[in-house]
């Protein structure tokens, strides 16, 4: 009856969202397309309702049902439920946004964290399944005990709340397109609607629907390619108008003496979305709930594929926005690259296909934003509040709290997307603090049986200190380490590749200094 309750309630809650939506754009005098938001509140009704249907497969005080699904999850759906948390909105419209401003060559994070994915299966996951761990950070804990967990926890935190963020900039933008809402009201209900599933039904809900929200970007994605690209003479006739504005970028391959001190910064970034994309919750939460070591490993090389193949749509749509003469069409172009997608979608396809095209990928990218703020808010209370604050909480009590933490880092990440324009840039930033910071201690505590506590505390100082002395412009971080290469501003050294290894030897090497008064912890 408890569950029947919040079902009933979060419907209702469902409806009061999309209705003040509907009275909020008529109170500011904003036009609403009327068949657009009938088309999303279908798509979004959908996903609603297979999110908390799958709730009954969750309705037990048991922590790993809510966590990892009771460890249970065959192949096929932990292969498209890792695919689907893939590919979300930064996924999508942010191949598309550097594919539009940057040439292909920039276009680094698909393959990139394809092969994250590939390489994790192979040397990552079934050691983890092994273990039986319920999170990315209980390794860590084992090896170098909670109270530095606690301190490793905020990169991981943070990573998956850019995650979150970048779809729901995406979400906006897609939003003022399909249904004429300010981008702000569109985030703030995408929002809501994720946070209500999320937290009635945990990792069943976020799979289940992560089954119909793949197949709805696919389908979206599928519908609209003939139209785009016979609006540029086709696919022969695309490259080489692609080619003749962006040249030696358009490429996937770099010419490093093309790029000169460029390339520096493609090599770093390009190792930072393999390695970046390896340390997440939201990842291992997936290996974890996989039934065996096997399904582990393969549910995760599969997925890096999918997402691979996948963006090569969303790459050729970003080629077409970039090399369409706008003017000629009586339009004055996108606004900024980040609305690129939509907005191709808008104007060179049918109203109908663009239509349907946008909104069933709107409704596709909520796929990542659930699965992060599980993530988030398992990590939360798992490796931060019943270690350091309450370590007798019964799993009911810890449950409930993580529904709570759902809401509050949900709220935050809003609030973020709310301030921040790019998706590109913040799909970049959620894996940078990752790979610098909390990759380098994950290696040492799954592979190295000498890493200990005080080593680990070491490589993440020594990290940190070289990574955020590089600066950072999206979150306005000023440089303060006069590394070479700079230009207009721009570190072009790889330092943020220089903060991952340095972190790791540290950890190597102080480990194994310190060995006489903090002996190594067995990871078992």
């Amino acid at each position: 009856m408890e569950l029947l309750k919040h079902k009933s309630i979060s419907v209702l809650i469902f409806f009061l969202i999309f209705g003040g939506l509907i009275l909020y754009s008529l109170l500011t005098g904003q036009v609403i397309h009327w068949a657009g938001l009938g088309l999303v509140i279908f798509f979004y009704l959908l996903i609603f309702y297979i999110g908390i249907k799958s709730a009954d497969r969750a309705t037990s005080d048991d922590l790993d049902s809510f966590l990892l699904a009771g460890r249970r999850l065959p192949l096929w759906i932990a292969m498209i439920t890792m695919a689907a948390t893939w590919l979300g909105g930064g996924y999508i419209n942010g191949t598309a946004e550097a594919a539009a401003g940057s040439g292909l060559v920039w276009v680094q994070a698909p393959w990139g964290y394809g092969l994250s994915l590939i390489i994790g299966g192979l040397f990552f996951a079934r050691k983890m399944r092994r273990h039986e761990f319920r999170t990315m950070l209980d390794p860590l804990e084992r090896r170098f005990g909670s109270k530095a967990t606690g301190l490793f926890f905020i990169p991981a935190l943070l990573g998956e709340t850019f995650w979150i963020a970048a779809i729901l900039t995406a979400l906006g933008t897609t939003f003022s397109v399909i249904i004429g809402l300010d981008t702000q009201s569109s985030i703030i209900a995408s929002a809501a609607i994720a946070i209500l599933y999320t937290a009635i039904g945990g990792l069943w809900s976020v799979a289940y629907t992560d089954i119909i929200q793949l197949g709805l970007l696919v389908f979206g994605l599928i519908l609209v390619m003939p139209f785009v690209l016979s609006g540029v003479g086709g696919v022969d006739e695309l490259w080489l108008l692609y080619e003749e504005k962006f040249g030696a970028d358009a490429s996937f391959i770099p010419d490093p003496e093309s790029m000169g001190n460029y390339f520096w910064n493609w090599l770093d970034y390009g190792f930072l979305l393999i390695f970046g994309g390896i340390p997440w919750q939201v990842y291992f939460q997936r290996v974890l709930a996989a039934r065996t070591e096997k399904t582990a490993m393969w549910l995760s090389i599969f997925a890096g594929v999918i997402c691979i193949v996948v963006a090569v749509p969303a790459a050729l749509i970003g080629m077409v926005g970039s090399v369409t003469d706008w003017s000629s069409l009586a339009l004055a172009g996108p606004e900024t690259n980040a609305s690129i997608l939509p907005y191709v979608f808008q104007h060179l396809t049918p109203p109908v296909v663009a239509l349907v095209g946008l909104g069933a990928i709107s409704a596709a990218v909520m796929s990542s934003i659930d699965s992060s703020m599980l993530s988030a808010s398992t990590l939360s209370v798992w490796n931060v509040y019943r270690p350091l604050i309450n370590p007798n909480v019964s799993q009911a009590d810890l449950q409930k709290l993580m529904k709570r933490a759902i809401l509050i880092v949900g709220i935050a990440a809003t609030l973020l997307s709310l301030q921040v324009e790019s998706v590109y840039s913040l799909w970049f930033l959620c894996s940078d603090f990752v790979y610098c910071l909390l990759f380098p201690a994950l290696a040492c505590a799954l592979f190295d049986a000498k890493a200990n506590r005080t080593g680990a505390l070491a490589g993440f100082v020594v990290a940190a200190v070289l990574r955020f002395g590089g600066g950072d412009a999206t979150l306005g971080i000023p440089t303060m380490i006069p590394y070479p290469m700079i230009e207009e501003g721009v570190v072009l050294f790889p330092f943020r590749t220089l903060a991952m290894v340095s972190g790791l030897l540290t950890i190597v090497i102080v480990s194994r200094m310190t060995q006489g008064y903090d002996s190594a912890r067995s990871l078992d």
